[in-house]
């Protein structure tokens, strides 16, 4: 069993306000069923098991950027706006955070019940994952999170995150299914944070001489490092900063919202009545859906989309996600109904600004950019943990010609 990927993440303690919770149920049902329409189930489980593209998707949906606070709000937010619709979607989502991740066994039989599907190894995979992450690998995070995500054809993504003390800092762990060999010799494709030094692995294949030791009540115990593979590493600014963001994929987002205003290619993007800011989002929720997993390298670049709830890199424009709620919500219904022209729309938005990069070459404003967004925030229905954005005492109306 290969892990598919890791991401060491600053704590944060805090909560998410219900306007945001609310929002990012509808968005996260409304992205995954464009995902299942367009490319299946078993994509939408890699994407889930890509480290990158999970931390992208909570950073669209209005999450602080950085903070480990995106795994617990993204897993609760899909789990409560798709197991209403999990017979219709094929999809399931057990377990949580806490006591709630002692169900897991429980809700996966009930699942197998009612799906044909192998209850017993499905349990057993889940056991087993959470065993080599707390157990097998002592690395210093204990398991405080861990979510079963299913496909009614047997396919599987697990989510998990454990906690460190000392350092305020946590480590997520995906798994999937796809490459499953063995639970006990080398099941990780790789880990990596900051060097701690030393560390206890027990599933690495020179340990199979240990392993069997242990079966016999014996202590020996060999020690290994391993090796990075897909791991990501965030910062504990909890700032948006240039270093952070790949300026020139930005800078076209904000290009073809601000600067190519959308009346000039309406009947291409069939979004008659969406206005630029909001279809800078969409262009950022769109290559959410189609994006390659290259494109996720900078998770920072799509809280450019719905900001973030304490304030970084702005205020959560409330009215700009609803706007974007409505138009992917009609999209997929459409789709549904056998209309894929605003689906289509929505996919060409990413297509054309992906297209535009190759002939793009941004400069450095980032700053002004962001000030712009505080400044034009109240407009949008701006809101953070903190209350209301309010209009600027004095604004000097910055441009958006910046990349």
């Amino acid at each position: 069993m290969k892990r598919s990927g890791s991401a060491d993440l600053p704590l944060h303690n805090g909560y998410v306000p219900d306007w945001l919770y609310q929002r990012m149920s509808k968005l996260g049902l409304a992205i995954t069923e464009a995902i299942l329409t367009e490319y299946g189930k078993e994509a939408f489980l890699q994407r889930m098991a890509d480290p990158f593209w999970f931390q992208s998707f909570g950073a669209v949906m209005g999450m602080d950027w950085h903070s480990s606070g995106i795994t617990t709000s993204v897993l609760g937010a899909l789990r409560r706006a798709i197991n209403p619709h999990s017979k219709e979607l094929g999809l399931y989502f057990c377990g949580g955070k806490g006591k709630h991740s002692l169900q897991t066994p429980k809700e996966l039989l009930a699942i197998a019940d009612k799906t044909g599907l192998n209850g017993i190894e499905l349990v057993r995979s889940s056991k087993l994952s959470a065993k080599v992450d707390n157990t097998a690998v002592q690395d210093g995070f204990q398991l405080y999170i861990h979510s079963f995500i299913l496909s009614d054809k047997g396919q599987w993504t697990v989510v998990q995150q454990g906690m460190r003390e000392g350092d305020a800092m946590a480590r997520r762990y995906h798994w999937h299914s796809s490459n499953v060999r063995s639970f006990v010799e080398e099941p990780h494709s790789g880990i990596q944070g900051v060097n701690q030094g030393m560390i206890l692995n027990l599933t690495a294949h020179e340990a199979g001489t240990t392993r069997q030791g242990i079966m016999n009540i014996v202590s020996e115990k060999p020690e290994t490092m391993l090796q990075e593979i897909q791991h990501l590493i965030m910062p504990s600014h909890h700032d948006v900063r240039s270093k952070d963001v790949d300026l020139k994929r930005l800078g076209t987002v904000l290009w073809l919202a601000h600067d190519k205003q959308p009346k000039d290619f309406e009947e291409l993007l069939l979004l008659e009545g969406v206005g630029p800011r909001t279809v800078q989002s969409l262009a950022l929720v769109s290559e959410v859906v189609h994006g390659t997993p290259s494109r996720f390298k900078d998770p920072a670049r799509f809280s450019f989309a719905h900001g973030g709830k304490d304030g970084h890199p702005f205020p959560v424009p409330t009215k700009t996600y609803d706007e974007v709620i409505e138009t992917m919500q009609k999209a997929v219904q459409r789709s549904k109904l056998g209309h894929t022209d605003k689906a289509e729309a929505l996919k060409k938005l990413h297509e054309i600004a992906a297209k535009a990069e190759k002939d793009f070459t941004p400069t450095d404003k980032l700053k002004e950019v962001i000030k712009k967004e505080m400044d034009e925030s109240y407009k949008y229905g701006g809101k953070t943990i903190f209350g209301d954005a309010r209009p600027p005492k004095k604004s000097k109306g910055v441009q958006l010609r910046m990349f």
